[in-house]
């Protein structure tokens, strides 16, 4: 059981007339914890420093740039509440989206990136399995159910799709090999991002330590509110689980998905200071992002983003 704190942000982000207050991230800010803005045609995606500059490409998307609008005949609410209900960049749910608005999408958002790619993605069933993309036949949407993406052909970006749960980008620059990992609070339990690194590294060679792993923009520990199924979750799976919640009301808590994962991470192998993180929360921040559990009781439907990575190329 989950529910949001409020309904529109964060506790922290609420000004004391009850209207939304965005948290603002600079870009020194953004600098400093490894990532930047990097915008064409509208679009705004959210690029890792580090993994690009070990050669791999790599983007999380933001709801800007689009064709799509998820409003569902409410856009005067939406807009007043701070969303912006035009010219969304939709990329995956087709049965809450016109398909064609989402090809459209995804065009847009790929067109960002300085060379012609593939995405490869799975059917995502909040589970541990992890799909392999060794051809390029397999690119494209899947019907395998995976929850992590790995490959490494030229290319291809692979892709999870989120709108709440937490992704993960893993670049391994010695073999050049990669990964899209999808972590929701299930995901998370399971150990999927510390799977995904043992799977690199018994089909690529990869050793963890030189891996790169980027954090992106999920629910964060001020806005996401959990019941006692996903404590007891975490209680069975991690001796230490606890440290990840801040008790709220009785058989409730705040849950802090982010350190989980940099934990998960940091347990499988990877360097502290290979871990960047980013500083978004997707509850708080609908300006930017898509949130499901905000959209989804306000609208009946809401959008994805979608995490990439690959090997660079030139045009």
């Amino acid at each position: 059981m989950e529910r949001i704190i409020s309904e529109n942000a964060a506790v922290s982000d609420l000004s004391p007339d009850g209207k939304v207050e965005p948290t603002a991230v600079s870009d020194e800010t953004l600098a400093k914890s490894g990532f930047y803005w990097r915008e064409r045609g509208g679009v705004k995606v959210l690029v890792c420093r580090p993994l690009e500059e070990a050669g791999f490409a790599n983007g999380f998307s933001t709801r800007l740039g689009g064709v799509s609008n998820l409003a569902g005949g409410l856009e005067l609410q939406a807009s007043a509440d701070g969303y912006p209900v035009e010219g969304e960049l939709n990329l995956a749910g087709f049965n809450e989206d016109a398909g064609d608005k989402i090809h459209e999408n995804r065009r847009r958002f790929l067109a960002v990136f300085e060379a012609p790619y593939r995405l490869a993605l799975a059917w995502q069933v909040h589970g541990d399995n992890i799909r392999t993309v060794k051809n390029a036949e397999e690119a494209g949407d899947s019907d395998e159910r995976a929850d992590a993406v790995i490959s490494g052909l030229e290319g291809i970006l692979a892709g999870v799709k989120t709108a709440d749960c937490v992704p993960v980008l893993l670049g391994d620059p010695e073999n050049m090999a990669f990964a899209a990992v999808h972590a929701g609070w299930r995901g998370t339990a399971l150990g999927i991002v510390g799977k995904t690194v043992e799977k690199m590294r018994t089909e690529f060679g990869t050793d963890p330590t030189s891996l790169i792993a980027a954090i992106g923009p999920a629910a964060g520990c001020e806005a996401y509110e959990i019941g006692h199924d996903v404590i007891d979750a975490f209680a069975e799976k991690f001796s230490t689980g606890g440290k990840y919640f801040r008790e709220t009301r009785p058989g409730h808590a705040l849950v802090d998905l982010h350190a989980a994962n940099r934990d998960q991470l940091a347990d499988a192998g990877v360097g502290a200071g290979n871990i960047p993180t980013a500083p978004f929360c997707t509850i708080s921040r609908v300006d930017l992002f898509f949130s499901y559990r905000i959209e989804k009781k306000k609208f009946g439907r809401t959008g994805r983003l979608l995490s990439v990575i690959g090997k660079g190329r030139k045009a």
